[in-house]
Formats: C-alpha cells, sequence, structure tokens
C-alpha cells in the first residue's frame, strides 16, 4: 500500500505524540529526582544529588529493592521451566487439547491484574495455608510466575517454529543421544531466546504491584508497594521520587537488553 505524502506525515505525527504521551511523564519523573525544590516546583530552579543519598540511605527502600530482585529471579526461574516444557510441549508434539492449553498458558497475560491478584489469594487461603504454607516471598514468586511464563513460552514456541526438527533429527540419525542432541543442537537454538523472555519476565515481575498486593504475606515489601505505601507522605516525596526513577530504569534496561539479544521474538508483554 502507498501512502500519500500527507498521509505519512500525519503518521509520522501521531506516532511523535504517542511516544510524547508514554514517554514525557518517565521523563519527568527523573528530572525531578534532582530537583532541588522539596515540592518539585516547575520548572526546576536548582538541581541536587541530595535526593538520591537519602534514597541510598533508606533501609526500606532498599529492603524492598532487594526483596524485587529476589522474587523477580525466582519467578524468572520457575517461568524458564515451565515456559520451555510447555512449548515444547506443544510444538514437538500433537495430542487432545494442545491449542486449549496453549490458550491456557497464554491467558494470565491478558487478564486484568486484580482478577489474577483475587483468584490467586483465593487459592493460597482455600488449598496452601491448610497445608501449613502461609503467606511470603514464596507466595509472591508463584504468583508473579504465573504471568512471566507467558513470555518464555512465546519466544520460545516462536524460536522453535523458525528452526523445525531437520537439525535434531540429522544429530539422531548421526547417532546422537536424546541428551546430546539437546546439549548440542536444540539449546544453541534457543539460547537467545530463554534469554530474551527471561529478561522480559524479570522486568514484569520486577514492577509489578496488584498481583503482589494479593498474595504478598506480612512484611514482604516489594519496591513497587513500598513507593505506593510512601507516595502520600510528604517528608518521603523527594526519595519517593528517586526510587521512581531507579524503578524506571531497572524496568526499561531488561526490555532493551531483550530486543537487543531476540529482536521482534522479544516482543511479548503484558497486554
Amino acid at each position: 500500500m502507498t501512502l500519500s505524502r500527507y498521509a505519512q506525515w500525519a503518521l509520522r505525527a501521531f506516532m511523535a505524540l504517542g511516544l510524547l504521551f508514554i514517554y514525557v511523564p518517565l521523563m519527568l519523573v527523573l528530572i525531578n529526582s534532582f530537583n532541588g525544590d522539596r515540592t518539585f516546583g516547575w520548572p526546576p530552579h536548582d538541581f541536587t544529588t541530595r535526593w538520591w543519598s537519602a534514597a541510598w540511605d533508606n533501609t526500606g527502600a532498599r529492603s524492598a529493592l532487594l526483596t524485587s530482585v529476589k522474587a523477580g529471579l525466582g519467578a524468572t526461574a520457575i517461568a524458564l521451566v515451565l515456559g520451555t516444557m510447555v512449548a515444547f510441549a506443544v510444538q514437538r508434539f500433537k495430542f487432545f487439547g494442545r491449542d486449549t492449553l496453549s490458550l491456557l498458558i497464554v491467558l494470565p497475560i491478558a487478564l486484568p491484574g486484580i482478577v489474577t491478584g483475587i483468584a490467586l489469594d483465593s487459592a493460597w487461603r482455600s488449598v496452601i495455608e491448610p497445608l501449613g504454607i502461609g503467606k511470603g516471598l514464596f507466595s509472591v514468586i508463584v504468583g508473579h510466575a504465573t504471568f512471566c511464563v507467558v513470555t518464555i513460552y512465546n519466544n520460545v514456541l516462536a524460536r522453535l517454529r523458525r528452526t523445525g526438527i531437520n537439525l535434531e533429527d540429522a544429530s539422531a540419525d548421526l547417532g546422537a543421544s536424546p541428551g546430546q542432541t539437546f546439549r548440542y543442537v536444540t539449546f544453541p537454538m534457543i539460547r537467545s531466546a530463554l534469554l530474551a523472555g527471561g529478561l522480559l519476565a524479570f522486568a514484569l515481575s520486577f514492577d509489578e504491584i496488584i498481583v503482589t498486593t494479593f498474595t504478598a504475606g506480612p512484611g514482604v515489601t516489594t519496591l513497587p508497594i513500598w513507593i505506593f505505601n510512601n507516595l502520600f507522605r510528604p517528608n518521603q516525596a523527594p526519595v519517593v521520587n528517586v526510587v521512581a526513577a531507579v524503578l524506571v530504569v531497572l524496568s526499561v534496561v531488561p526490555v532493551w537488553l531483550a530486543q537487543r539479544v531476540a529482536g521482534p521474538e522479544a516482543g511479548a508483554s503484558r497486554t
């Protein structure tokens, strides 16, 4: 389809407006983290790094950051195992209900976070807590893994469909065992997809707040929850702004790395 010159300029203008709508608020957060005015007057009259020092000295923020990292790594590890296994099952085998299974795996990323949170809270209270396992960091990891698994599944499934099974069949014909074929043929082919999916899964887990609210136990505070709890405290406003800026950076970097590693295949996101 060939567009007229005016149509092309109109599309560019709408694209620019959309990008500005998304990224200008993020840039304001970053700029305000250096704003010397405690009330964040605009435009800033002076810039300072003292809020960054105050944020680093805040033990609550540092503890919440560590909790978010632990939850993200744990959820990513679970998602890597489950997502990869399901992707291989769907792509390599034909069985009754395969399409339904694929839909059920992808569905959690499309559901509203509050629906997922309520469902997990109900399931944990009814099934897991009677077994003696209360809510805590582990429940947060399990909750995050339910939607993180989708990014791994999508990336690995796309890579398996692209590569096919010809190289694996050739490896088997040459006398390699299934383990050797996976180690020397299959794993190198899907390695970048696993890395990209893992980075995206970690980014999703790191900034999740709704599901975390329903699954976190007493004393478990992730960085997004810490920001929300301190957002309306005037004496904490500058520190919250710095922590929010850090959260933006730490969420963007894994997504950028995933795009660099796997290109368009890493485009799965929670929508």
